[in-house]
């Protein structure tokens, strides 16, 4: 029997989170990496990996966010889940995290640093649980929420996705 999206948050223990959807910090490399060691985009050291869980329910939505390191979103339980990318070069694509490779969906989808990406379960009244890793590890630091306005003069063609998937 599957657990309800309420059930999960309670049992993981997940609060808000900024960009939509509930999440808890599962992981954090005890090691860091030297400022000075790391791309001129951090500002400080950095832990070598962190690790989330993060819950999304069907009337919410991630919004559109990028972040200075690669993450990785692992499928976990519930619904499908369309992971909407816009790259640097202004290059759209959708993929979709799931456990049914018959229907084009991946147990895990890679996001590289500085795409701007957001995420929406695919089917109504249900939630989608994941996983999301970051390497070098998150912070906040490194977090940027879209702002709707600056992204569609950057990228007009994807106007659509940009105004479903921002809150301002």
């Amino acid at each position: 029997m599957q657990r309800s999206a309420q059930e999960w948050i309670d049992h993981l223990d997940l609060i808000r989170h900024p960009e939509g959807g509930y999440f808890r910090e599962s992981y954090r490399a005890s090691e860091t990496i030297p400022a000075n060691a790391l791309p001129h985009r951090y500002q400080g050291s950095r832990h070598y990996a962190t690790t989330i869980y993060y819950l999304l329910q069907s009337n919410d939505f991630s919004a559109l966010h990028r972040l200075a390191s690669d993450e990785i979103w692992h499928f976990y339980s519930g619904s499908p889940l369309d992971i909407h990318i816009i790259d640097p070069g202004g290059q759209y694509r959708r993929a979709c995290l799931g456990n049914d490779p018959q229907k084009g969906q991946s147990f895990q989808i890679v996001i590289t640093a500085g795409c701007w990406f957001g995420a929406t379960v695919t089917r109504q009244d249900s939630y989608t649980l994941t996983g999301c890793s970051v390497s070098p590890g998150f912070d906040f630091a490194d977090f940027e929420l879209a702002d709707r306005q600056s992204l569609i003069a950057a990228y007009p063609a994807h106007a659509d996705v940009i105004r479903r998937l921002t809150r301002r």
